[in-house]
């Protein structure tokens, strides 16, 4: 079992501004060498061949593209083969972009009876790095206010197609957490939000929610956790329907099946099934 300082150290590094030549200096000084650092590192690096290998043929999945407020949107889309109306989740990825894991996840939404979609904020810039150092540098020169418009733009996008029939939901890991709390403060016709271990939204704002939210919080991520209690004041003084789940012993990204170190199946699974849960109850 990995020290939970190494993890700590981890979730430190890929949120806050801290250099890869310091991230290993430090990891190193816990692990005990060098050489020790360097056997730890694929435990705690995703490693997205786990997500890449899984196929699609049992679904109709494309890339679409859509106007965004700096630059050109898109997004992989993934539905079941039949052609018909399906309710449409939004799948929000982590602050690495879109990448072979949250195309994974939008399959997982797909098989469940989805339209499922998945922006790629990093799209106006280029697209997602293959290095996650940069990409979470672009992450830091995105505007707030862009972001935003350029994840609301999808609803509109999906709601033009034929195989969507206008009842929407999201979901969002980390980064596409806050996002998914945001949607849901900003998105009048969306009816479920689902936020794993994200930020949480502007309390002011949380009147303004007409979605039913599920919030699930990893027990040992205090960072994230430390807006929890106050949100879920705001819910009920606005009268919001929510849903909170902790998953205590557990780590931020614990649903992110190929990150090693974080990744716990019970949890991931358990969570995954409430998020579907929700989604037929308010979605179906």
């Amino acid at each position: 079992m990995i020290d939970q300082r190494i993890i700590d150290l981890y979730d430190e590094y890929t949120h806050q501004p801290l250099s890869r030549k310091e991230f290993l200096r430090r990891l190193a000084q816990l692990a005990g060498s060098t050489a020790a650092a360097m056997s730890l590192l694929p435990l705690l690096e995703p490693d997205y061949a786990l997500s890449a290998g899984k196929g699609a043929s049992d679904l109709f999945t494309e890339y679409i593209a859509y106007p965004g407020a700096n630059g050109e949107m898109k997004a992989y889309v993934a539905r079941p083969l039949e052609e018909k109306a399906y309710a449409a989740v939004v799948v929000i990825h982590e602050n690495r972009g879109l990448n072979a894991h949250i195309e994974d996840v939008t399959r997982r939404a797909a098989r469940a009876g989805y339209l499922a979609a998945a922006p790629n904020a990093l799209a106006p810039l280029g697209g997602t790095p293959a290095n996650e150092d940069e990409a979470r540098e672009l992450f830091r020169g995105l505007k707030a206010e862009d972001s935003l418009a350029n994840f609301i733009g999808v609803f509109g996008q999906l709601s033009t197609r034929k195989d969507c029939n206008g009842r929407f939901g999201c979901v969002g890991f980390c980064w596409g957490g806050a996002m998914a709390n945001t949607l849901a403060v900003n998105v009048a016709e969306m009816r479920a939000a689902v936020a794993f271990y994200g930020r949480q939204p502007v309390l002011a704002d949380v009147p303004k929610i007409k979605a039913a939210v599920q919030l699930h919080y990893a027990g040992l991520d205090e960072r994230v956790n430390a807006g929890m209690a106050v949100y879920e004041e705001a819910l009920k003084t606005a009268g919001v329907e929510y849903e909170q789940f902790v998953y205590e012993g557990v780590n931020h990204a614990f649903h992110n099946d190929t990150s090693a170190a974080r990744y716990n199946a019970e949890a991931a699974q358990l969570a995954w099934s409430r998020t579907l849960d929700f989604f037929a109850k308010h979605l179906g």
